[in-house]
């Protein structure tokens, strides 16, 4: 699949024009106070870009960051600017047309943004343990619909959470679908390229999460994607596909389940861009100065992890009443459109 891929991406893509879907290439749900970001970023680098919005939490002034799959550098570059001369972020890609792109308008970079705080690194995302990088050294890692391209899902999982800082974050975006992709689908080259035809059933995504030390995944955003090519969509079938980004967090004495010990948090209202309400998922949005009542889990999650110093914390471990009422289930968690193959669609 390496050799498809760097194909692809390498020789038949030479802009975000050639895709032939909507799976990697939409930036329209970027929140407003990422998009100035792009501005700074050489028209090279933007041109060439095959990601999914922009995949960037808060709080990042400082953190040393690792982007998965880095491409042209659009998110290195992006990323850079907001972990500020004090940070540092490294690309990972495997891909040589892209790094040569990429490491060609460092300086320009550089230059605009005062200071270089960038390295790009050739290399597997499956093999991370061979790019000579030191274990927990990075605060986050961030990915941009790259996973799905990798042969061995499991392996990248593994490699994340081994170069994480404990407290440290892997946030990012990807391709999943509602059911395990048939054979056909996953060995189709273009299918394939396009992000489809390696995307993981969203089931055994959580299945493959948890051994790697990643027990809570949280989804933050998803949305239904649409095949516009009528070609493609015929050999898809009724697979749907979804794009959808997760947070996972390395902590200890994380539980398999939302537990209620009768904890609460209340936000301060201090992080820059979400002062009013600070989303840590699809289900947890807390306004500035309210209490909000929250699960073990999501008390670590805050509490262990660089966000801890922007709130204030009610409770403890010493009592347990149970399973938080309104936990999750079984059921597929992303935003479900019925839809047919057509027509557009946005990523994440």
């Amino acid at each position: 699949m390496h050799d498809i891929v760097q194909q692809y991406y390498g020789k038949e893509l030479t802009s975000t024009a050639d895709l032939k879907t909507t799976a990697c290439c939409d930036s329209s749900n970027m929140p407003s106070w990422l998009k100035p970001l792009l501005v700074n970023i050489h028209a090279d680098v933007l041109s060439r870009y095959y990601g999914c919005g922009l995949v960037c939490p808060a709080l990042l002034e400082g953190c040393r960051v690792l982007d998965l799959g880095c491409g042209t550098g659009r998110d290195v570059y992006a990323l850079a600017q907001l972990v500020g001369k004090t940070g540092s972020v490294v690309g990972v890609d495997m891909t040589d047309e892209q790094l040569v792109i990429a490491k060609k308008h460092q300086t320009y970079h550089a230059e605009k943004f005062g200071f270089d705080n960038v390295s790009f690194l050739h290399g597997y995302i499956e093999k991370l343990d061979q790019l000579n990088l030191a274990a927990e050294s990075f605060d986050v890692i961030v990915s941009n619909c790259v996973i799905n391209l990798s042969p061995d899902k499991e392996a990248v999982l593994r490699g994340v959470h081994r170069l994480l800082k404990t407290g440290g974050e892997f946030y990012f975006s990807d391709v999943y679908a509602d059911r395990r992709v048939a054979k056909s689908v996953r060995e189709d080259p273009v299918l394939y390229g396009e992000c489809l035809g390696g995307a993981l059933y969203w089931n055994d995504f959580i299945a493959l999460s948890r051994p790697a030390g990643f027990i809570d995944p949280r989804l933050m955003e998803s949305r239904t994607l649409t095949i516009t090519d009528e070609k493609l969509a015929e050999r898809i079938g009724n697979i749907q596909f979804f794009s959808a980004t997760y947070r996972l967090f390395k902590l200890e004495n994380m539980e398999h389940a939302c537990e209620d010990y009768g904890q609460a948090v209340v936000y301060r209202g201090s992080i820059n861009h979400v002062g009013d309400v600070f989303t840590l998922d699809q289900h947890h949005s807390m306004e500035a100065g309210r209490i909000f009542p929250v699960c073990g889990n999501t008390w670590r999650m805050l509490h262990g992890t660089r966000f801890s110093q922007h709130f204030d914390f009610i409770g403890d471990f010493s009592k347990h009443y149970g399973i938080f009422e309104g936990c999750g289930n079984n059921t597929m968690p992303f935003n479900h459109e019925m839809i047919e193959n057509k027509g557009d669609s946005a990523c994440c």
